[in-house]
This record gives structure tokens, sequence and C-alpha cells, in this order.
């Protein structure tokens, strides 16, 4: 790619939002959890990044290494320690240990790690996530992005309870504002491409995505009992892993729809949004 192409890109990768935006995402934040705390979800505060070694335990490198982005110290005696062109080279840096998350719900399963759950545990959280996209596009498409997340642990019925319920809030909350999004299954990145849950997957979706255009917005996942055993959650009742899964919002995403069906008024957005709030409920 041209010196000038990648400059293009690396300028529509990242955006610092303006104020009237600022107080916009921190509505539509403060909205969706809201929702979760109205289900019993309690808050929890993750890390920006994870050791490589956690991460590795989801496959993400396996599936979606073209996702992934990692974080590496300055080797300081091999390489020159200043960047040439914009950038280090590969011998400039040290081991890369931490890597930077592409979903907000990792931290959850790391929490629980090795512990026993109640049939309905309900956490919420907000994390910056990052991924490698092919193309980037401000506001759609970033390379670093907020996304909040309900998730669920405990019964299988549990998780599904869970997702219907903030399907609808999802469903009455874009017609209160007005948004078409269709509801459309997708590939779950959480399972292998090759194993028994992919083909199960086939059978019976587990990931909607909520879309306008191309663009989703938000997510229901089922992950099933795949990051109970892979984090060793199991249930306090009983013994055996837990089923989780997640409702997730791209905060972001949300604005960037809503800057086009607002055209870019994001006063008039919030105040929307606030209506559609109490609407909803």
């Amino acid at each position: 790619m041209p010196a000038s192409q990648e400059e293009a890109s690396l300028s529509d990768a990242l955006v610092i939002l303006d104020p009237d935006q600022t107080d916009l995402l921190r509505e539509l934040d403060a909205t969706f959890t809201g929702w979760g705390r109205s289900a019993g979800a309690r808050e929890i505060l993750p890390p920006p990044m994870y050791p490589v070694s956690d991460l590795e335990k989801f496959d993400v490198y396996v599936n979606f290494p073209h996702l992934n982005l990692v974080a590496a110290p300055l080797d300081l005696e091999a390489g020159r320690g200043k960047p040439v062109d914009g950038r280090f080279a590969a011998g400039d840096l040290g081991a890369a240990r931490f890597g930077l998350p592409h979903a907000t719900c990792y931290g959850a399963y790391l929490y629980y790690e090795g512990t026993r759950v109640d049939d309905n545990t309900l956490v919420t959280l907000v994390n910056r996530c990052f991924r490698n996209e092919d193309r980037f596009s401000p506001l759609r498409r970033l390379v670093s992005f907020q996304m909040r997340e309900i998730v669920a642990l405990g019964t299988f019925e549990h998780t599904q309870n869970v997702i219907a319920e903030f399907t609808g809030r999802i469903d009455r909350f874009a017609r209160a504002l007005s948004l078409d999004l269709k509801k459309v299954a997708a590939t779950d990145p959480f399972f292998e491409n090759d194993g028994a849950r992919a083909l199960l997957q086939r059978l019976s979706p587990v990931k909607y995505e909520f879309c306008r255009g191309d663009l989703a917005i938000a997510s229901v996942n089922t992950h099933r009992n795949f990051f109970g055993e892979r984090c060793d959650i199991r249930l306090r009742q009983g013994g055996e892993h837990a089923y989780t899964g997640c409702v997730a919002f791209g905060l972001e995403r949300w604005l960037a729809v809503l800057d086009e069906q607002y055209g870019g008024d994001a006063r008039q957005a919030l105040e929307s949004v606030r209506a559609a709030a109490q609407q909803v409920g």
C-alpha cells in the first residue's frame, strides 16, 4: 500500500469524539448498562489487555489471527529505540506477551475462571476492543472501539432467557428511534471452524447480529459451555460446566447509525435516545 493510502487508512482507524458525540455515547452506554442492572447484573471493570496465554484459551489466534493485535515492549538493547517513518521494525521489539481483546466478554470469563457460579449469574462490563480490520471507516469500523456487554453465566435456560429479554429490548429501542434494524444470523467467532461445535452452529445458529445496512451495531450470542470448559467455570449446584451467553453493543457503531439517522445532529440524537430509553424502560 502506498504511504499516502496507508496514512489515510490510519486516519480512518481512530477517532476523537467531540463533546456532543461524547455525551451521546455516554448516554447510550448508560442506557445499555441500565438495562443490565435492571435485570440484576453487577458491573466489573476489565483491563484493556490480557496475557496472550489467557486469550489463547479461546482460540482467538487460531480462528481469527487476522483480527488480532498484540502489544510488545521496545527492545532497547537490540533495537533502535525510536521509530522510522512512523513505525518500529520487528527487530526493535521484544516479546509480545500481551494481547488486545477483540471482544469485551473475555474479561467476564477470566474473572470467573476456576470458580463456581449461581445458576443465574449476570454481569455487565465495557472495554476497549481492538480489531485489525481489512479496511477502516470513521465510527463504523475502527481499530479501537468501545463495546458494552451483558454476560449471563449459569444454566442454559438462564442464558436463553437473558438473550430473549435483551433481543426484545433492542427491538423496542430501535423502533422507538425509528432505526430499521435487521436481525441476521452470523458466524460465531468463539467456536472452532472445523469442529463439532461448528457443525452444531450451522444447524442451529448461536449468534445473531442487529444490522443497519451492512453494519452490525449489536449482537446476541449463545456460547453453550465453551467458555465454561475453557475457564473451568462450574455451577455451584451440581458442578457441571456453566453455560454462557452475552449481549453486545458496539458504542461507536451506534453513533455511526444515529449520525446518519439525525443528519449529524448529535444533540437531537441525544434527546431521541433519552426519550426512547424512557419509552423502553
